[in-house]
């Protein structure tokens, strides 16, 4: 049985009682300038959310970053630049922006007036202090004919399992644009730690979960992926707490105190990634998924897979979260949603409607059924699509009636490389490909047991659990080549990069193909 919802009021006055509803506007403020004798840009520059007219710059004051960041509770006023070329000779557009304490100091410029489909350099400066410099390109106009579109994605990325060579290689591929699929920070700490976070214990509260964000945002080569290209984000998880599903913790917390702690790390999340203010939190909620067209080449639908969903099904009561079981009475219930079934009609009708030649949709898990007890019996995991199986099967049924142009899934979550063809129904022909990319750092499943798994789950075309790694895509009007690119070693913060499989998939043809 699901667990009942809390009185919305009285969430409201917990919320507003802990600082995190009804915060401030930059407008209402008098700013002034705060001397600091340490560089206040220590957690680097990112940029986000590109559109043909420009995008989203971040950055984040903080000359203390791991003890709240360091700067005195005023706002403060920042010059940013953006400008044609790297030595900032021709500006294209400058201003000021306040950097507000409620808010950690961090900003989220949105610049626009730029040229479409270019690349631009962008800093800030705060006093004598200036930024590193980070790059972004714009999109191209909206349904403009493009021919090529270079981007990769990554996920799951503990700061305690291993070093960030995968962002390194990542930065030196210079794509057009990065998708992060979840998983940015954990708030587990681990026995088998490479390095550590600053502190095992579990953020609860808001410095607790910015100090975690300032902790990952340090580490070099990370920062030089931000400052690479721009973002497409969304989370999982671990942003949180391990396997939470909407209000419901997996410890079974009371759901209005996992609502403070949920709302923290909305905050947390919004304050240290490139995003818009459009999507600035209130308490416990942040406006996630979103689409964003490049030219007529492709769509990406970037799906919130953790804010709106049931409960797990299943459930034992002492304990939530996830598990694997064979499937119940409850996980069947057609009326059960992973997405919310405003996000599921949002995403339904966008795959619907979409002109691109391609659509992409940008999620967290792997999408594919797996069946996980060998054997005549089946025995699936409830925390990913497969404990949702009806709202699965809503979106593939639809892709098949409304032959939706080349849909191509992405994903992360599981820690492994996975290339699947997605069927509705039980047909045999698909209607969609899937290509989830292993961890950044984080430790892997048993490569030996998923494997043994595979001779009965047929629509899976290729599986490799051992190494870490990203994935590398090149999109054109005719097809998607994926390369899943592999780290020698994610202990060695020198480790080497390699392509471990390479794949097609041509256009009009939704199969996996070894390229």
């Amino acid at each position: 049985m699901a667990r009942p919802p809390t009185d919305p009021q009285r969430r409201r006055v917990l919320l507003a009682s802990a600082g995190l509803l009804g915060l401030p506007a930059a407008g209402c403020m008098k700013t002034q300038t705060v001397r600091v004798d340490i560089d206040p840009f220590s957690l680097g520059v990112a940029a986000g959310d590109p559109v043909a007219d420009g995008f989203v710059i971040w950055t984040r004051l903080a000359p203390n970053p791991l003890d709240g960041g360091g700067m005195d509770p005023v706002p403060v006023e920042v010059v940013w630049e953006v400008a044609e070329d790297e030595a900032f000779r021709k500006i294209a557009s400058a201003g000021t922006a306040v950097a507000e304490p409620a808010w950690a100091h961090s900003l989220h410029v949105e610049v626009e007036g730029l040229k479409p489909d270019r690349w631009y350099w962008y800093r800030f400066r705060y006093g004598a202090a200036i930024s590193p410099v980070g790059r972004a390109r714009t999109a191209p106009v909206l349904w403009s004919a493009i021919e090529r579109l270079r981007f990769a994605y990554a996920s799951c990325q503990h700061y305690e399992h291993g070093h960030y060579a995968a962002w390194r290689h990542l930065a030196a591929e210079s794509p057009d644009l990065i998708l992060h699929l979840g998983d940015y920070i954990y708030e587990t700490s681990s026995p088998r730690a490479v390095r550590r976070h600053e502190t095992a214990r579990e953020p609860q509260t808001l410095d607790a979960y910015r100090n975690r964000y300032a902790r990952y945002r340090l580490d070099p080569d990370l920062q030089a992926a931000h400052a690479a290209c721009a973002w497409l984000v969304t989370w999982d998880d671990h942003e949180v707490d391990n396997d939470y599903a909407g209000p419901y913790s997996q410890d079974r917390d009371p759901v209005d105190a996992f609502l403070l702690r949920r709302a923290a790390a909305y905050q947390a999340y919004w304050e240290h990634l490139p995003l818009r203010n459009a999507m600035r939190p209130q308490g416990a909620r942040l406006p996630l998924f979103q689409r964003r067209g490049f030219g007529d080449l492709v769509m990406f639908h970037v799906l919130d897979t953790r804010q709106y969903r049931d409960d797990q099904a299943c459930a034992t009561p002492e304990r939530g979260g996830a598990r694997v079981v064979a499937p119940c009475a409850q996980m069947l219930d057609p009326s059960r949603c992973l997405l919310g079934t405003r996000q599921e009609n949002w995403l339904l009708h966008g795959l619907s409607g979409s002109p691109a030649r391609w659509n992409l949709v940008a999620q967290a898990m792997l999408m594919a059924p797996l069946d996980q007890t060998p054997g005549p019996e089946v025995g699936v995991w409830t925390d990913g699509w497969d404990g949702y199986p009806a709202a699965r099967e809503r979106i593939l049924r639809h892709l098949a009636q409304r032959r939706t142009a080349n849909p191509v899934v992405i994903g992360g979550d599981i820690h492994s490389f996975w290339a699947t063809e997605l069927s509705a129904g039980g047909e045999r022909d698909p209607v969609a490909t899937e290509f989830v990319g292993s961890s950044i750092s984080s430790h892997p499943p048993p490569h030996d047991r998923f494997a043994a798994m595979l001779a009965e789950n047929p629509h899976v075309r290729f599986f490799d659990a051992r190494p870490r790694g990203y994935v590398r895509c090149e999109l054109t009007p005719e097809r998607l080549d994926v390369s899943m690119r592999a780290i020698s070693d994610a202990g060695d913060p020198q480790a080497s990069v390699s392509t471990l499989a390479a794949f097609v998939v041509e256009s009009g043809r939704a199969r996996v193909q070894s390229a």
